[in-house]
C-alpha cells in the first residue's frame, strides 16, 4: 500500500518525507485555506518535495472552466494530479484528462456506482470517503471492499483506489487488508502508525540494560 499525507502544511510534508515513506500528497480547497497560502505557491513547494503524484483540486463545476484550472495546475510541477469532483462535468473532464495522459484524482466517492463511473472515466485514482461514511451510521469500508472486487473483476480498469477521510490507523489497516492501493491520512494518523507502547517498553528496557555495560558502540578515540 502508498502512504500519501493529506495535508497543504508544508513543514510537515517535509519531515514525513524524510522519513523516505511518504509516497504522495493529497490537498483539497480547505486545506489550503487551512494554510493561509495561495494555491499555486504551495503546490510547487509541495512538489519540490515530494517525487510521487500530489493531488490539486479544481474549484471550478463546470467542465470548460475544469479544464482551464487543469491547465494551470498541471504547469506546476509533471507530478501534480488534478483532484475532480465526482460529479458528470468532472467525470468528463477527467476523460478528457485523461486521454491528455494527465494524472487525476475523482474525489468526494461515497458509492461504488460512483467508483465504477470514475474508473470508466479514466481516472488515475478514486477517493472514498470512508470517514464520512461512519460519521453518519454507514460502513466505510464496506465501501472499500465494495470497489476492490469490482475493479478485481475487469482488468480493463485501472484506477487505483485511494482511501480518504482516514480517522485512525484501523482504517488503514482494513483497507490494506482489503486491497486498496493508497491511503492517504493526516499526518497524525501516519506518525500514530509508528507507535505501540510494547515497542516504547521494549526500548526503554534494552537502553538500560545497555547503560549497565558502560560500552559504546562507537569508541572515542584520543588523538
Amino acid at each position: 500500500m502508498k502512504f500519501f499525507v493529506d495535508t497543504a502544511d508544508i513543514s510537515d510534508i517535509k519531515a514525513l518525507a524524510a522519513s523516505g515513506l511518504l509516497d504522495g500528497v493529497t490537498t483539497n480547497p480547505s486545506l489550503i485555506a487551512r494554510s493561509g497560502r495561495r494555491i499555486l505557491e504551495v503546490v510547487a513547494e509541495i512538489c519540490e518535495v515530494v517525487q510521487g503524484p500530489v493531488s490539486a483540486e479544481v474549484a471550478a463545476t463546470e467542465y470548460s472552466q475544469m479544464l482551464r484550472e487543469a491547465a494551470v495546475l498541471t504547469s506546476i510541477a509533471p507530478n501534480v494530479a488534478v483532484k475532480l469532483p465526482l460529479t458528470p462535468d468532472g467525470l468528463r473532464a477527467c476523460r478528457a484528462l485523461s486521454e491528455q495522459g494527465v494524472m487525476t484524482n475523482v474525489t468526494l466517492c461515497f458509492s461504488a456506482a460512483q467508483a465504477l463511473l470514475a474508473a470508466k472515466a479514466g481516472a488515475t485514482f478514486v477517493s472514498p470517503f470512508v470517514g464520512r461514511l461512519d460519521d453518519i451510521g454507514q460502513d466505510g469500508m464496506q465501501l472499500i471492499a465494495d470497489i476492490v472486487q469490482i475493479y478485481r473483476n475487469y482488468d480493463a480498469l485501472q484506477t487505483e483506489v485511494l482511501v480518504a477521510s482516514v480517522r485512525h490507523p484501523i482504517h488503514v489497516i482494513e483497507a490494506a487488508k482489503l486491497g486498496a492501493h493508497v491511503a492517504t491520512v493526516p499526518p497524525a494518523v501516519l506518525r500514530a502508525l509508528y507507535h505501540h507502547p510494547l515497542t516504547d517498553k521494549g526500548l526503554a528496557a534494552f537502553l538500560a540494560d545497555w547503560a549497565q555495560t558502560g560500552q559504546q558502540i562507537i569508541e572515542t578515540v584520543a588523538v
